[in-house]
């Protein structure tokens, strides 16, 4: 095939120009002209209609079909094909040319998503995280993550609301409680254990509350969810799930906020294990109830999708599981 250096073209015609109306152009003319420009590339890449044929798993009857359907739509010959040799004709240059920005663009962009998926790990990531988890637990270890990764940048959001992944553009969120919603997959990093605590000076003044129904008596601070509604207090007595809405002294909607009440010696809260495991350790806490907290609640990094996960999603989701669960949050119960 003829090597020479082809000069540069000027623009084709618009397909107006070759029959087609303006109005379907596209429409009319897409199917012919999709399978003809990839068949047409192809020889070109190749030197021949058989080798051509061998690189798309076709025929070469195929091949010269689509190449010659191609020809007609332009009304222009692109090849001159002898027994020994295919090369371009002018027409076929002027086309090629034409042509190759475009191929150029598709390959990088081919070639851009391959490395996305198995590359390495880069690009965006907008993460977004409970206000009591995200500050305790995520955010110390974004660090980390980014000098191990330093091609991913982050967004991170503290918001208690829950993600909206397509509204509000979020690769991932972490989530606390339950998982109801089937549209995402979410991967428990650690277990959500809720506790009922109160200041070691509390706990000598007021005595602590030996079963749920003494929580009654005593002074209690809630918290109000994004909701706006107040969380109720969760436990499970005698096999059975029972949420309590105690009378407050104060409510606030933040858990640090409730968490400093409590430190404060204003009454007793029900507080997540990662919040106080080691306030509770280091004596500043006192808990109870400890034997009826709730079993069936976790604290959960969620993603959309499993299939066509991109590297970057997959290397935060993969070392932010690691890294949470090998941190001391849990309390044994006794």
């Amino acid at each position: 095939m003829d090597n020479a250096t082809l000069s540069p073209a000027p623009a084709l015609p618009s397909l107006a120009h070759l029959g087609a109306a303006p109005g379907d152009a596209l429409a009319s003319s897409f199917a012919t002209s999709y399978a003809g420009v990839v068949a047409f590339l192809a020889v070109v890449s190749e030197g021949s209609f058989a080798r051509a044929a061998d690189r798309l798993g076709i025929g070469r009857s195929a091949v010269s079909r689509s190449v010659q359907k191609l020809e007609a739509q332009l009304d222009a010959r692109l090849f001159m094909r002898t027994t020994r040799s295919t090369t371009l004709t002018r027409e076929g240059e002027l086309f090629y040319e034409n042509c190759r920005p475009g191929i150029d663009r598709i390959a990088q962009a081919l070639d851009d998503l391959r490395e996305l998926r198995h590359g390495p790990p880069r690009g965006h990531l907008r993460v977004r995280a409970t206000t009591g988890f995200g500050r305790k637990v995520v955010a110390p270890l974004l660090f980390g993550f980014q000098d191990a990764y330093p091609e991913i940048s982050l967004d991170f959001q503290l918001d208690d609301r829950p993600a909206d992944f397509t509204t509000d553009r979020v690769d991932v969120a972490f989530r606390d409680g339950r998982m109801e919603d089937s549209q995402v997959i979410a991967r428990q990093v650690v277990p959500m254990q809720a506790l009922v605590c109160a200041s070691p000076d509390y706990a000598r003044q007021h005595g602590m509350p030996q079963c749920v129904e003494d929580i009654a008596r005593h002074r209690c601070i809630n918290l109000r969810a994004a909701s706006g509604r107040v969380q109720a207090w969760e436990f499970k007595t005698g096999g059975r799930a029972v949420a309590l809405m105690p009378a407050s002294r104060q409510t606030f909607n933040d858990p640090d906020l409730v968490l400093q009440a409590v430190l404060a010696g204003q009454g007793i809260a029900q507080l997540a294990a990662y919040q106080i495991s080691d306030l509770l350790r280091a004596g500043r806490l006192a808990q109870c109830l400890a034997g009826q907290a709730p079993d069936d609640r976790g604290h959960y990094i969620c993603y959309l999708g499993r299939k066509h996960l991109p590297a970057r999603i997959r290397a935060f989701v993969d070392h932010m599981t690691e890294q949470i669960r090998r941190l001391d949050l849990q309390i044994p119960f006794a």
